[in-house]
């Protein structure tokens, strides 16, 4: 049993996207991240970055004490080689798949953050800071385009940890000012991922927690105004 400390968010998704593909057990454990779940103790204990998704592998490979594992990328490589699906082995394919998804942890994904944030999120709009990340978004866009256009996958001819990274963040693509139509490889590549019965399944996991009330003006402070004093003050 995988115990999946989880909000509906890119982040998360990628986790129930993989879980629901290899058919592994897991419990749902909703973290509301609006609501300062993650700076419980109990949560911190495993999760120090204060974020989710993380886990709780109650049945390691080794046999030994149940394994936590936090940060998306880390649980995908963990979960990976735990069933030895969607990383491959040999030396190359596997490089590949990890150049994809370091692209995506370290590029896309906090790249369409802050595209979310100062588009929807930000108090003041600052035309500047929306230009330069909405423009950094199409940026890796047209990158994805032109991998696609010679592969059916980010990291080659398979499906991998690597496009269940990435996916979850393009699903949003209208709100990032992106437009699918102008990249017809990355537009064929998304609608083969998300007509997948295990994409359709994950996400129908996050219905009941995306039915919860928009996030209030103290859920944003929460979100948006975190110094080290403010989490270990929330954290006691």
């Amino acid at each position: 049993m995988i115990d999946l400390y989880y909000w509906p968010t890119p982040n998360g998704h990628k986790i129930t996207m993989f879980l629901e593909e290899t058919g592994l057990d897991y419990r749902i454990v909703p973290v509301d991240i609006s609501a300062g779940d993650q700076f419980k103790p109990d949560f911190l204990a495993f999760s120090p970055n204060n974020r989710m998704p993380a886990i709780i592998d109650h049945k390691p490979s080794d046999g030994g004490e149940a394994v936590t594992v936090f940060e998306s990328g880390a649980i995908l490589t963990y979960l990976a080689e735990k069933t030895g699906r969607f990383l491959p082995s040999d030396l190359r394919g596997r490089k590949q798949v990890m150049e994809w998804l370091f692209w995506q942890v370290g590029g896309l994904g906090p790249m369409a953050g802050q595209n979310h944030h100062f588009a929807t999120y930000a108090p003041e709009k600052l035309p500047y800071a929306i230009k330069r990340y909405v423009n950094e978004t199409n940026r890796l866009y047209g990158v994805m385009d032109r991998q696609l256009a010679k592969n059916a996958f980010l990291a080659g001819p398979d499906y991998s940890i690597a496009d269940m990274a990435a996916y979850p963040w393009v699903v949003p693509y209208e709100r990032q000012g992106q437009r699918l139509e102008d990249f017809p490889h990355l537009k064929r590549w998304f609608e083969a991922i998300a007509a997948r019965p295990a994409t359709k399944a994950a996400y129908a996991k996050a219905e009941p927690l995306q039915s919860r009330p928009a996030v209030t003006d103290a859920g944003k402070s929460i979100l948006f105004n975190q110094t080290a004093a403010s989490v270990a003050n929330a954290a006691r």
